[in-house]
């Protein structure tokens, strides 16, 4: 169906539905930058076009044309609306970046290309927030090709991403990349297990990956939420069966409560997509369906959780002005619109609203404004600020990256509640060791008036370091020694939970060997993850 004529039949929807939608709540909408009104400047900014915070404060991205050559570019805005390329393609380098960026541990931001490079099949880059642009791999056929997101830095400190063609059956692929650039393909698609997954992944409290391809044959037909581990194994977790939605573009987010959160492009009820929650084993429950009215629809964004707990999205048609939507559903699906694209203040947003650590969201449009080839945008929704953490997890030792402001007047930081030391490195971003005894939770900076907590919560990584005795029937009592135990949930033994166990310190478990345990390695469950001990534990008759 043409653009227009999709516009048109909102257009006489909207008119039918329009008294029984969402009304539009007041908000605070703000075109920053019309594109286009500068040579070289970014164009038409597309799916999935993640736009990354760094660690100066501004926002970071990329777009698919545009730039000296056309190409396409990266650029840097200003929470204020200015706008610099920071680098435009070349081809050589690669060309048409789709999928925006991710920052990176070490400051840096690492994206991709859907074409150009080596094979003009598309690469991995990394560029500091001065410009300087590395290709860390040149894509072929056999590890895919054609990657529509940028790759997400995993608890491991290694880069996870999608490709939508290539691999063994051309379909697509999951990868793997060191920060070096090797890499490896966890996963190729194969029609039957899907294809084409456009979005980028998002990583499990479980550590797993989490994702969703965009088609299929047979029961994927229509799509479907997969899971891979950081070995390969995939797990197809949902197959999407048009009546709950259908063909997603976008990834999926993990909400504060450990379940998924997304969107698809089509199905649901009457054909123009959903927003839906998926349990990390594959339950599904349709939050929203998209009318053809002023709730917009056919989302090619994803989602973002805001500070209030409530997700924030972006629908590609519709809406009382048929140029799209800005919305707001709560975690138990009462949806909003917020916003009606006009045109003139952008038209067909594709991408994924950021939650800037001010609390204002951000996000830009395809097309429409001054010049047609899109905007940068910004929407007040009463958010409350917040310090985003960077990496989410980790162990007793590890230092993590905090993203804020006012940060010179800082005067401590806490992990759940247990004082931590930092460094400030600017006023928008400083570092702190996780302490001894700290537990997963909230993370707070304070100052001398105030405070500011991260919206998800920190995951304490658990470790085992040794257990006595190594060897015992059952009924045994077994002292575990390890570090971040205190929140200890369960204790197995070769995989069977022991059905008694007692925390008795941050650094101490003692579990007794249950009924059916099986010879094999010790395993401690916290909210911050599982630990396994370096060794075997022995059953004896």
């Amino acid at each position: 169906m043409s653009k227009s004529k999709a516009r048109g039949l909102f257009a006489v929807a909207t008119l039918a539905l329009s008294l029984f939608a969402a009304s539009v709540h007041a908000q605070t909408y703000t075109d920053l930058y019309n594109f286009g009104q500068a040579s070289g400047d970014p164009l038409n900014p597309q799916y999935s076009g993640i736009v990354a915070q760094g660690r100066d404060g501004n926002l970071y991205s990329t777009s698919p044309n545009g730039g000296t050559g056309g190409f396409g570019t990266v650029f840097k805005m200003t929470a204020q609306g200015a706008v610099t390329v920071l680098y435009s393609f070349d081809g050589t380098h690669g060309k048409t970046p789709c999928g925006g960026l991710t920052l990176g541990t070490d400051g840096n931001f690492y994206g991709t290309t859907s074409t150009g490079g080596s094979a003009n099949l598309g690469v991995v880059f990394q560029i500091t927030p001065a410009g300087s642009l590395t290709v860390l791999h040149n894509f072929a056929s056999g590890d895919g090709y054609s990657p529509f997101a940028p790759p997400i830095q995993g608890a491991d400190g290694n880069f996870y991403g999608t490709t939508i063609f290539g691999g063994a059956s051309a379909y697509g692929t999951v990868y793997k990349m060191t920060p070096a650039g090797a890499l490896t393909v966890l996963h190729s698609f194969d029609l039957a297990n899907g294809r084409n997954p456009y979005g980028p992944l998002v990583q499990g409290n479980d550590g797993s990956f989490y994702g969703m391809a965009f088609g299929g044959v047979g029961a994927n037909v229509y799509g479907m939420v997969f899971k891979v581990s950081g070995a390969g194994k995939f797990t197809i977790l949902h197959p999407f069966a048009l009546t709950d939605g259908a063909n997603p573009y976008a990834g999926l987010v993990l909400g504060k409560d450990g379940n998924f959160y997304g969107t698809t492009f089509n199905g649901g009820s009457v054909g123009y997509g959903v927003v839906f929650k998926i349990t990390p084993a594959g339950t599904l429950t349709v939050l929203h369906s998209f009318t053809p009215g002023t709730d917009g629809g056919s989302p090619y964004a994803g989602l973002v959780q805001g500070t209030d707990g409530n997700f924030y999205g972006a629908g590609y048609l519709g809406g009382s002005k048929v140029h799209g939507t800005l919305f707001r559903i709560k975690p138990a699906g009462t949806f909003s619109t917020l916003f009606n694209f006009d045109g003139t203040s952008g038209s067909d947003p594709l991408v994924t609203l950021v939650q800037h650590t001010t609390g204002i969201l951000y996000g830009d449009t395809n097309t429409g404004g001054t010049h047609s080839t899109g905007t940068f945008y910004s929407l007040k929704a009463s958010l409350t600020p917040y310090a985003a953490l960077l990496p989410t997890s980790g162990k007793v030792g590890k230092s993590i990256g905090i993203l804020g402001q006012g940060f010179n007047g800082a005067k401590g930081v806490s992990f759940n509640g247990t004082a931590a030391t930092f460094k400030i490195s600017a006023d928008t971003f400083l570092t702190a060791t996780v302490p001894t005894g700290a537990t997963t939770g909230v993370v707070t900076v304070t100052f001398a008036s105030g405070s500011l907590k991260s919206k998800q919560n920190f995951r304490v990584t658990p470790t085992i370091k040794t257990f006595t005795p190594t060897s015992g029937p059952v009924g045994t009592p077994v002292t575990i020694t390890g570090v971040s135990l205190k929140q200890a949930s369960k204790v197995a033994f070769g995989g069977v939970k022991a059905t008694t166990f007692t925390v008795n310190s941050d650094t101490q478990v003692t579990a007794t060997v249950p009924t059916g345990a099986k010879t094999g390695k010790i395993t401690i469950t916290t909210p911050g993850g599982t630990a396994t001990s370096p060794t075997v534990f022995t059953v004896t008759q």
